[in-house]
Formats: structure tokens, C-alpha cells, sequence
């Protein structure tokens, strides 16, 4: 079992980001996030206790927030087409920072580099010729979740471990 802390967008918007991903796909190659799993990982645990990661991260008091999605890349190194807020909003900052400390605190091991909001869309792809227009799409932030991850045949499952509510402003 593999845990991760995340974001996750309401149906309409992760249907229009699976719309768009299919559509820089077709230019790209690559495999396409499926709509359910899209998410923005907010910190990657592995294999850990899930009643120890949920305990360490309730001292958490972020504030809620609106994530714009008005940023699309493609990073050659890892082959993803990924979109994200172009300027991360000092609301995830904070959360991000928080949740880190509150891991680190409680000796959970980090990946040892800066955060970068992102969300996958397409793994395995070429260097796209250009990105179609991103949607407009809304993503309320009032929560993030303890996930679980379970490997499966096509891919791997997710199931809601946790969620954490966030203060709304």
C-alpha cells in the first residue's frame, strides 16, 4: 500500500482536463490520465502507516482557496504533459509548507526538492508540436485527502483514505 496526500477536482473539471489531455494526446502520443485518478499530489508518503499519517497531518490549518488552471507544460526528463497554476497561490504555499512540516515532525522522509503544483494528464509522451487552449474550469479547494494507492491491472486504483477539511476564508 502506497500513501499520498492530494487535491482532487470536481467531476466537471476533471472530465474537461481528460478532454483536453485526449486532445494534446492525439499530437503527443502517450498514455492519458484516466478522469478519476486526476489529482494534484500534494506529498507522496510510499508505504506507510495510514492511522500514523493521518494523526501527524491534523495539526494542518490551511485555508481554502480557488486553483487556477492557466498553466500547461510538457517536461522532456520524465515524458508528462502537465497543467497547474502558472503563479502557485500563497494558499497552497502555506498548506504545502504546513503539511511538510507536520510530516517531517512526525519522521515521515520526503522527496528532498521543491514542490511544483502539477498535474499529470499524459505519461509517456513526445514533445508536443503545440498545447490546444486550456479549459476554464473551476476547482474549489476546501479539502485534501489521505490516499491510498493499490496497484492494478491497467493501472493503479485509488481509494479516500482520509479527508481533511480546510478553513474557508
Amino acid at each position: 500500500m502506497r500513501l499520498f496526500f492530494a487535491l482532487w477536482p470536481p467531476a466537471g473539471t476533471a472530465r474537461a482536463l481528460a478532454q483536453w489531455a485526449r486532445e494534446v494526446q492525439r499530437d503527443a502520443g502517450g498514455q492519458v490520465t484516466d478522469e478519476e485518478t486526476i489529482h494534484l499530489t500534494l506529498a507522496f508518503l510510499g508505504d506507510a502507516d495510514p492511522v500514523r499519517a493521518a494523526k501527524a497531518c491534523r495539526v494542518v490549518r490551511g485555508k481554502s482557496f480557488a486553483l487556477q488552471i492557466d498553466a500547461a507544460r510538457y517536461w522532456r526528463h520524465n515524458r508528462i504533459v502537465w497543467v497547474g497554476p502558472e503563479d502557485m497561490p500563497s494558499q497552497l504555499k502555506d498548506l504545502v509548507g504546513q503539511l511538510h512540516g507536520a510530516l517531517r515532525q512526525d519522521g515521515f522522509v520526503l522527496e528532498d526538492r521543491p514542490f511544483a503544483a502539477h498535474i499529470t494528464l499524459v505519461r509517456k509522451a513526445n514533445p508536443p508540436k503545440s498545447m490546444p487552449p486550456l479549459p476554464a474550469v473551476q476547482w474549489p479547494v476546501n479539502e485534501f485527502t489521505l490516499v491510498r494507492s493499490s496497484p492494478g491491472h491497467g493501472g493503479s486504483r485509488y481509494a479516500t483514505v482520509e479527508s481533511f477539511s480546510l478553513e474557508k476564508q
